[in-house]
């Protein structure tokens, strides 16, 4: 497989964790570059881990893998947006920009799930995984990075409503994903 195909297969894997950034950059009163990098170090780890844990599981679990990957990536997200937005009415005067590692986990695996079976997929085709997971995981970590800063710059100026919005994508990404596996869409 090509460097560019990789790259397209990376920016693909990576615009979840895109999307996720960018709510977790709306809920923050003021950029904290140390956040986006924080951000960027837990998704590009976990594209870069999925990869390899799905390339190891090899042809065997391919199955079981896919036939559940949508489900756990619709439950973990519906459950956060849901938060998010029962947050943005609470009327409480800052939204929730928590970076703590519970938090950071459970949405690494969420936008991570994907790369799991795109690793099982690797091993099919014998893609040299140490190539695609390095470019998988900078691909990640930076738009990561930038997805917080492009949600601070929105977010700053409109607070629970971007918070609400940050909750509306990631229950709309966590359906998108199920409705994807069921072949509805």
């Amino acid at each position: 497989m090509a460097v560019w195909e990789l790259f397209i297969i990376a920016v693909g894997l990576s615009m979840d964790a895109f999307a996720v950034s960018v709510c977790k950059g709306l809920a923050m009163k003021k950029m904290c570059w140390k956040n986006g990098w924080l951000a960027g170090a837990y998704f590009g780890g976990f594209q870069m881990l999925m990869p390899v844990a799905g390339y190891l599981l090899g042809t065997g679990f391919q199955d079981k893998i896919t036939s559940i990957d949508h489900w756990i990536a619709f439950i973990l997200l519906g459950a956060i947006g849901a938060n998010m937005i029962r947050e943005s009415f609470s009327g409480e005067e800052e939204a929730d920009c928590s970076f703590d590692v519970k938090t950071m986990l459970l949405l690494a695996v969420a936008t991570s799930i994907d790369a799991l079976a795109v690793g099982v997929t690797f091993a099919f085709l014998k893609v040299e995984i140490v190539t695609a997971i390095l470019l998988i995981g900078a691909t990640t970590f930076v738009l990561s990075v930038a997805g917080v800063r492009v949600g601070n710059v929105f977010g700053s100026r409109y607070k629970a409503k971007a918070e609400l919005a940050g909750g509306i994508i990631l229950i709309l990404m966590g359906t998108k994903i199920l409705l994807e596996h069921l072949s509805v869409i």
